[in-house]
């Protein structure tokens, strides 16, 4: 799997399409979860793309401190199902914390994990804090990176 970020101005339609799709397809779809995906905050973000034959397979997207959360975070962390497999979504994370830590330079990363995913956040490097809590019907925990 390859990977690339690029902001929403850099991204082209067919990339923008695949990753809504991917989105949709794993988020609306298979979680059962009708929610607004579309959330008009893609523009601020950074969008990390993991392609395996240039089609998008896993994404995340990043913002900086204040444009989601208080502290730089990373959300829409998704695999498409049949490519969880390969491990590509340890992959596109790891992409994406090398980008936050290189690029963006820096150390604190906040995230809401669906709670079924806490022990694979944990293997990243992330710590629990507060309550669990429903998110769009489903069971979250916010985790944070130091």
């Amino acid at each position: 799997m390859k990977s690339i970020v690029k902001t929403f101005d850099e991204l082209n339609t067919k990339e923008l399409y695949q990753l809504l799709q991917l989105r949709s397809e794993v988020f609306v779809v298979e979680q059962e979860c009708v929610y607004q995906d579309i959330d008009g905050k893609d523009q601020k973000a950074f969008h990390v793309l993991g392609t395996v034959n240039d089609e998008i397979v896993a994404y995340t997207r990043v913002f900086n401190p204040g444009d989601y959360f208080e502290k730089t975070s990373i959300g829409r962390v998704v695999v498409s199902s049949e490519m969880r497999k390969y491990g590509y979504g340890k992959k596109i994370m790891q992409a994406t914390l090398t980008f936050v830590e290189k690029t963006l330079k820096r150390s604190i990363i906040e995230l809401s994990a669906q709670t079924y995913l806490m022990k694979f956040y944990v293997g990243l490097g992330f710590e629990t804090f507060g309550e669990e809590y429903l998110e769009d019907g489903i069971p979250h925990i916010r985790m944070i990176k130091h």
